[in-house]
């Protein structure tokens, strides 16, 4: 559970998880989400998964 913990606090994951925040407070409050937002978060995200992936590929 520490271990987890500990990888959260990664700076990846922080810019992940505020990422995923805007766009769910942007969403619920019916804001118009801009272009280059989308094209980040989606980048980002991409990145973020492909890495989780590959860590569990790969042992």
């Amino acid at each position: 559970m520490k271990e987890r913990l500990a990888k959260l606090i990664d700076v990846k994951s922080i810019v992940t998880l505020v990422l995923t925040g805007v766009f769910a407070y942007l969403a619920i409050a019916k804001t118009a989400i801009p272009g280059d937002y989308m094209t980040i978060f989606s980048v980002i995200i991409a990145f973020y998964f492909g890495t989780q992936a590959t860590k569990t590929t790969n042992k």
